[in-house]
């Protein structure tokens, strides 16, 4: 088969062989169908891949074309969504332990599946923030994954409010009437109109970059005792005197949930068990799944574009050199 990988910094297609799912009853095999690129992480990884081979890509779907003896929910045929690397990457084939796979219902546009994997991490992030409904969360960054964030908590029924200082991000919301502005003044006029001055319940940090003085202006805009979360790639460096003065929490959102990295959960496939982890990463998987078939969210204008396989060392190349400003691409294998 063929996979992509990162290596000294650029973007090739290798060849590998087939993963086998002997000796592993707990797993499926899948022909992968589609792959999202989510720029933010492979531009990391893509810095990191000096003088190494490093595997691109988390989020897919594709069909079940073998079953390991212990699973019973899909069958040779079956379309999944799939999350999760090492399990998942952008590879013809994936062998997935049945703790990151969901089943996808028919009629079910696969191109938004494959968008799972960032779905699960959309979900976990609201999730640490715990919010009640009609509470006030503020997302700060939209790229793909702070506009799954707001869609999300717009369809939970919070009260959004969205920044960027990309215009054409922020109009991205608006279609959707949510309130999203594309500077901060804008915001926060916003904040104190919504709160009655209060400040929000909690702010999302969805931004990249590292250092950010968004950390610092971020607790101005919660209320006492409110919540920042950091999502996205940015240093927490709070100042302690805001912190104090709000008793604020500091919280980080690690991935799709409850399961992420942990060996048992993953490579053993033993799930946790439901009555105790309510949320893991892949029932946040399947979460996102019943969203977009029940039509609560739409993700429509995140899968416009789609590259053949043997096209996306290119397009990995416009990202790397800042040519395309898309929030993602997906990936088709023929």
């Amino acid at each position: 088969m063929k996979r992509i990988v990162a290596h000294n910094k650029k973007v090739e297609i290798i060849e590998d062989e087939i993963p086998s799912i002997e000796g592993k009853p707990s797993y499926i095999l899948v022909k992968t169908l589609y792959s999202v690129i989510s720029p933010g992480t492979e531009l990391s990884l893509l810095s990191i891949s000096e003088n190494k081979k490093v595997h691109l890509g988390y989020s897919a779907m594709g069909e079940v074309v073998e079953c390991g003896n212990d699973i019973t929910d899909v069958k040779k045929g079956n379309l999944v969504a799939c999350y999760g690397a090492p399990y998942v990457h952008h590879d013809e084939f994936l062998r997935v332990p049945k703790t990151l796979y969901a089943k996808l219902p028919e009629n079910l546009d696969p191109k938004e599946a494959a968008l799972g994997g960032l779905g699960a991490i959309a979900i976990h992030a609201l999730r640490i923030a715990n919010l009640q409904f009609g509470e006030t969360v503020v997302i700060v960054g939209l790229g793909v994954l702070g506009q799954l964030i707001a869609k999300i908590a717009n369809a939970a029924a919070y009260n959004v409010i969205a920044y960027d200082l990309h215009e054409s991000r922020v109009e991205m919301l608006k279609k959707e009437n949510i309130k999203s502005f594309a500077t901060v003044k804008e915001m926060e006029e916003a904040i104190q109109v919504e709160t009655k001055s209060r400040g929000a319940d909690a702010v999302l940090l969805c931004a990249g970059g590292k250092r950010s003085p968004l950390t610092h202006e971020c607790l101005k805009w919660i209320r006492t005792k409110g919540k920042a979360v950091i999502v996205g790639d940015i240093e927490p460096d709070f100042p302690r005197d805001l912190m104090f003065g709000k008793e604020a929490q500091l919280l980080i959102s690690r991935a799709g949930g409850p399961g992420r990295y942990d060996s048992l959960y993953e490579k053993e496939a033993i799930d946790y068990p439901y009555e105790y982890v309510r949320w893991t990463e892949g029932r946040n998987l399947e979460e996102y799944i019943r969203l977009i078939r029940e039509k609560r969210i739409d993700v429509g204008p995140f899968i416009t574009e789609v590259v053949e396989f043997g096209d996306a060392p290119q397009e990995f190349e416009k990202l790397l050199n800042k040519e395309s400003t898309t929030l993602t691409k997906l990936i088709h294998f023929t």
